[in-house]
């Protein structure tokens, strides 16, 4: 929602996926003439996930595309560039292989299992078409970014 003001620096970032990334982003954050927002990946103790296992829970999150990396950065527009990159790859596992490891997901087939088996469907269809989204903004001109009030 940030992305669209068109004024706001936004970042996705997961420390366990990919901490140049995570870095690049807090630097250009920081660098940033304006509003900046960092999205953060972080696991929490409800999760389930020991936390010494984060960091590569975090990386799950981001190859399943639960949590795809990404940076907006207003600036790059008057570079001529796009200022939406795509930091992460399309994902190589599947969405259920993130799930698996996390009991907020598991707990879920005890106590309705009916709904817990149509769910990772219908997430695994969400997470391709997030990524597919994020692909074309990836690949627009970044002249079509240019917010409402940089136009008069």
């Amino acid at each position: 929602m940030a992305i669209a003001y068109g004024n706001v620096y936004v970042a996705q970032v997961a420390m366990g996926a990919n901490s140049e990334q995570t870095l690049i982003a807090m630097r250009e954050a920081e660098a940033y003439p304006g509003p900046s927002l960092i999205l953060a990946y972080s696991q929490c103790i409800t999760h389930g996930i020991d936390p010494r296992l984060g960091l590569k829970q975090a990386a799950r999150a981001t190859a399943s595309g639960y949590w795809p990396l990404f940076r907006f950065d207003p600036t790059m527009r008057k570079r001529g560039m796009d200022p939406f990159r795509l930091d992460s790859t399309r994902p190589p596992i599947p969405l259920e292989e993130y799930r698996e490891n996390e009991v907020r997901f598991s707990g879920l087939m005890r106590t309705r299992p009916d709904e817990a088996r149509e769910m990772p469907i219908q997430a695994q269809r969400s997470v391709e078409e997030k990524y597919r989204i994020y692909e074309g903004l990836a690949a627009r001109d970044g002249s079509r970014f240019v917010p409402h009030w940089e136009e008069v």
